[in-house]
């Protein structure tokens, strides 16, 4: 099995209490991200990644949360990194359509339902450091 790494970016408004989601051709609403490239670090991947997804150029902060599960019908060993990340420039355009149907700003009640991976919630995730947690 093979292993890949995973970032993603949690992008969270302040001021409106909204966090950067988009929805993936496939598999639905997520933060954005996605596997880091050979020879780049997590960081690095991070910032390609969402600039990939929404046009947005990000800061990656700090490290606050990473998961671990084994995907099988894709022959993966898979570590989800979750990163803070800040917006610096850009505005949004998605770069795939054929990978992303939609980029936007939803509400944090909003984002812990449609993505429940976060089992204790956004403003949680806010709140501590990063936690390790095997997902199976």
């Amino acid at each position: 099995m093979d292993r890949a790494d995973v970032v993603y970016g949690l992008i969270f408004d302040k001021e409106t209490n909204q966090v950067l989601m988009v929805n993936n051709v496939g598999s639905g609403w997520t933060l954005p991200g996605g596997m880091v490239e050979k020879g780049e670090i997590l960081t690095e991947g991070l910032v390609r990644e969402v600039y990939e997804e929404t046009g947005l150029t990000v800061e990656a902060r700090e490290l606050l949360a990473v998961k671990e599960a084994f995907r099988p019908d894709r022959g993966h060993h898979v570590l989800f990194f979750t990163f803070a990340a800040y917006v610096s420039g850009g505005t949004i355009s998605i770069q795939f359509p054929e990978e992303i149907i939609e980029v936007k700003w939803v509400d944090v009640k909003t984002a812990n339902s449609l993505m429940p991976y976060y089992e204790e919630g956004i403003e949680r995730l806010l709140q501590r450091p990063a936690a390790y947690k095997f997902l199976g």
